[in-house]
């Protein structure tokens, strides 16, 4: 093990917080994570599990020890036509879509361009364009962090919900993902239902086509993190009752919602924050991107303090004319 000390994480989160590690390691094996935490332990430090850093929110300070695995590879195993893919936890998420959808493979290709790695992708149950990862996740393999007991669970098992997870609940700190397996296609399988997707699309089109046509969609309405830091959707789309919505609409006609089954609806967050005139604002080193209100930027020489008080300002505001809280939807680290 290659255990760093007071290591610069402000490159390591989309957000480019500033963010100082303690103590940092990123193994390649799960021998070498088995010893990154079997050391953490003997010596006292506490663990930060770190991925791609793409939706979480980091303090100034990491104390102990922060575990960023680096198992990066993946393989196929297919059998009559359906394709089991193989994917250590350090693999890049959105080069993964692209390669299968290369490959003539379908199931992930509307999550294209979602950033991040591909360990952290159970946790949020990342979802875009009509799909979420639970629609194809097939498993997930763990390590205990107090045991190093290696053990896998069913994608049932993983209590997905809209973007969340067991990873979030039960097992929060307990376990790290260090393997997925996915259950991919060749039958032609697209889902072209969300937004303009079908319309932007090619007539009988390849995995590739839509997974191209994704990525064209989401450069045109979301910042590039490596041109303007940024962590994608700050807020989750609020859920509500059929009820709320039904009040809503007789004020709001035009709002958007989208039903959900058992008397629940999802409305859209950043239609909220553009209602109550806030997209292009800018509080500081932190604003609200000009053309998408969902997204929060950081312009350079912030920190998370400043983020969060304009983050609260944006829920208050939300919440004071639609009597709808909106969460964040970044994992907020505390040391």
């Amino acid at each position: 093990m290659n255990i760093l000390s007071n290591v610069d994480l402000s490159t390591a989160n989309t957000l480019r917080l500033p963010c100082q590690a303690e103590r940092y390691v990123a193994p390649g094996t799960l021998s070498a994570l088995r010893a990154a935490f079997v050391q953490a332990r003997q010596q006292g430090w506490p663990v930060t599990l770190l991925g791609g850093g793409s939706n979480v929110l980091l303090p100034e300070r990491l104390p102990g020890l922060v575990v960023r695995p680096a198992l990066n590879q993946w393989w196929l195993a297919e059998h009559q036509g359906q394709v089991l893919v193989y994917v250590g936890a350090g693999v890049n998420w959105h080069r993964l879509v692209m390669a299968t959808a290369a490959h003539g493979l379908w199931g992930i290709e509307n999550l294209a361009l979602i950033p991040g790695s591909c360990g952290a992708a159970p946790v949020q149950n990342i979802g875009a364009y009509g799909v979420e990862l639970a629609d194809t996740l097939q498993a997930v393999q763990v390590m205990e962090l107090t045991s190093g007991r290696v053990y896998w669970l069913s994608a049932e098992a993983c209590a997905f919900g809209y973007r969340d997870s067991i990873f979030k609940g039960e097992l929060a700190s307990r376990v790290v993902i260090t393997q997925l397996v996915l259950r991919l296609s060749r039958t032609p399988a697209p889902r072209l239902g969300y937004g303009d997707l079908a319309a932007r699309t090619p007539s009988a089109p390849t995995p590739l086509a839509v997974a191209e046509t994704v990525c064209a969609i989401r450069r045109e309405k979301l910042p590039d993190p490596q041109e303007l830091a940024n962590a994608g959707s700050f807020f989750k789309n609020p859920l509500v009752t059929d009820e709320q919505v039904a009040q809503l609409l007789r004020q709001y006609p035009a709002m958007p919602h989208f039903p959900q089954g058992g008397g629940r609806a999802k409305l859209a967050a950043g239609w909220l924050i553009d209602q109550c005139g806030l997209k292009g604002m800018r509080d500081g080193a932190f604003g609200v991107h000009q053309h998408q209100a969902l997204v929060l930027v950081h312009f350079g020489g912030g920190d998370r303090k400043g983020l969060m008080r304009i983050a609260n300002y944006i829920a208050d505001r939300v919440e004071a004319r639609f009597a709808v809280r909106l969460e964040l939807e970044p994992r907020l680290i505390t040391p």
